[in-house]
């Protein structure tokens, strides 16, 4: 004779266990407080820099696993140390009914034109005219700043070679030295309703606007800020 079928209906304690497990995940997902994905939209669009680009705002969803207190009022706020830019987080805290605060993830699009390597370039050279195109590009997907404009490329020269139809990041300048270590400059130094002339000797490298180091004739060390050949010094 064959042996029973055992079936759920034979274990009523089975079935229980089950629908208090369902009523438990249903338990769960009641607790979870309706996010407004729009309101968090407009708070990281208002922090993206304008002129950034179009930007698109793609909100995630609270852990499933949380259990949140109801809510009658919440704010998006910036979590410290986070850039909202490509794939991140936002806070989200409530300020009506409960004291929770908690993170979602966000991914922020944007997208612009960046000029573009027309062709593989070289490290120590100045990308301009043809070597250099401009294209639509993602933006948030470079993990530095990318350049937008011609004139952020004024003296300025590579620090890494860059393949052909890269999008050029500033992190990849760097301002083209106009005077090396033990170049002849002029020293302007001005005080207040004066000012002296001297002449001196770098002491290292820099380009126009930076700060740099020289020495006078008499061996006094100074710091001033180079323009074309002469460095000025403030007394």
């Amino acid at each position: 004779m064959a042996a029973p079928t055992r079936t759920a209906s034979r274990h009523p304690a089975r079935r229980l266990a089950a629908a208090l497990a369902l009523l438990a995940v249903h338990a769960v997902a009641a607790a979870q407080p309706t996010v407004a994905t729009e309101p968090i939209r407009a708070f990281v669009e208002r922090q993206v820099p304008a002129g950034s680009g179009r930007i698109e705002v793609q909100v995630g969803a609270l852990d499933p696993r949380l259990q949140l207190a109801p809510c009658g009022r919440t704010e998006p706020y910036q979590v410290a140390g986070t850039r909202l830019w490509g794939r991140t987080v936002v806070g989200l805290r409530c300020l009506e009914g409960a004291s929770w605060s908690v993170t979602l993830p966000v991914n922020v699009i944007v997208r612009g034109r960046a000029l573009v390597a027309g062709e593989a370039l070289a490290a120590g050279s100045s990308p301009a005219g043809a070597s250099l195109r401009i294209e639509e590009a993602e933006l948030s997907r470079e993990p530095g700043t990318p350049v937008t404009d011609t004139a952020q490329l004024v003296g300025r020269s590579l620090i890494r070679p860059v393949a052909a139809g890269q999008v050029i990041r500033l992190e990849h300048l760097r301002i083209a030295h106009t005077v090396a270590a033990g170049d002849p400059v002029r020293i302007q130094m001005v005080g207040q309703g004066f000012t002296i002339q001297a002449d001196g000797q770098a002491l290292a490298g820099a380009g126009d606007g930076q700060t740099i180091r020289v020495r006078t004739d008499s061996g006094r060390i100074l710091a001033g800020t180079l323009s074309g050949r002469t460095v000025e010094v403030r007394l």
